[in-house]
């Protein structure tokens, strides 16, 4: 049985459009269907070998607008087509602003048995489809080598000829092609014309950190998470603030990421206000704002647990999974408990 590559679309960069050729910056995103993108890629056939092609568009959107509802979406469809015995890995095409932190959700929702068969490659674009020379063909080819590899699990990003893991992969510039990086951890591969090269072998994925099903997730309530940051003059008013009565109909905050100075350092002020709030029961995880390493456990600030080496936006995601993990067991006892 010929193994099938299913290509979900996003929207994002890759599927832009502008007015004009030469304009790489003033585009809209999320105008291109993912089907008529495919139509677009010269030698895709030839990629493509002996795999056969689908492709469905989940949504239609600039991933900076990137929500809950949208990302449950995904992680259905994904869950869906990596469940098929006939298809061999999903490809996602998606905008390059939130890849990062969509590449990691579905790392940890998607189940883990599955992603240690397939893989899930996300790939993207920094030029817009209608550019004079859009880079979005070349990283779609890319992740169709990358998809067709015996070595790819789990999930991956595959951006100019590189590939990432989703804990390590971060965008580090706003502009140009090679717009990705994964800091100390270093890429797990490059695509070299149509060929991949490995140069460490893909995590291995462990179980997944949400509890419940991605069938299950989208009657879950996404809690709110906010990430504050260490600077000079940093105080706890910020903190404070979201910590108060919300206003009729808003989401109470449940946790916070501090994205401290260093080695996840934090003013005293914001400390006492982050202590205050985890005396009210939400969850605070601290991260470290420097770009690459991690934090190093302190006894000076140990009753902040750290983010295990996450980057603030996926400790944040991190922290609302297990949020939704303990409300799920919570409602379970209750409901085991005798009337």
């Amino acid at each position: 049985m010929l193994k099938k590559l299913v290509f979900l679309g996003t929207g994002g960069t890759i599927a832009g459009i502008a007015t004009d050729t030469a304009d790489n910056v003033g585009y809209t995103a999320a105008q291109v269907g993912v089907e008529r993108l495919l139509g677009a890629i010269p030698g895709l056939q030839h990629a493509l070998g002996d795999s056969v092609l689908e492709s469905e568009q989940v949504v239609q959107i600039d991933s900076k607008d990137m929500g809950w509802r949208q990302w449950c979406a995904l992680a259905q469809r994904v869950q869906h087509h990596l469940a098929r015995p006939d298809v061999a890995a999903v490809v996602v095409t998606h905008g390059t602003d939130t890849l990062e932190e969509t590449a990691f959700f579905l790392s940890r929702v998607l189940d883990g048995q599955l992603l240690r068969e397939k893989a899930v490659v996300l790939t993207c674009a920094m030029r817009p489809a209608s550019s004079t020379a859009p880079d979005g063909p070349q990283n779609m080819l890319d992740a169709v080598a990358v998809a067709r590899s015996e070595s790819a699990l789990g999930v991956l990003a595959v951006c100019a000829g590189t590939i990432h893991s989703a804990r390590d992969v971060q965008k580090v510039h706003p502009y140009r092609l090679n717009a990705f990086d994964s800091g100390e951890a270093g890429p797990l591969g490059f695509v070299e014309e149509g060929r991949v090269r490995w140069v460490h072998p893909c995590p291995v994925v462990g179980a997944s950190v949400c509890s419940r099903s991605v069938h299950h997730l989208s009657s879950a309530e996404w809690p709110r998470v906010e990430i504050v940051m260490n600077y000079v003059g940093a105080t706890g008013a910020t903190v404070r603030a979201l910590c108060r009565v919300p206003a009729t109909g808003e989401q109470p905050v449940r946790g916070f990421v501090v994205a401290g100075t260093g080695n996840g350092t934090v003013h005293e002020d914001l400390l006492l206000a982050l202590r205050e709030a985890q005396a009210q029961g939400l969850g605070v995880v601290r991260a470290t704002r420097c770009a690459q390493g991690c934090v190093v456990p302190s006894s000076a600030i140990g009753e902040l647990p750290d983010s295990q080496g996450l980057s603030p936006v996926k400790a944040r995601i991190e922290l609302a999974l297990e949020l939704i993990n303990k409300a799920a067991d919570a409602a379970l006892v209750k409901t085991a408990l005798p009337v």
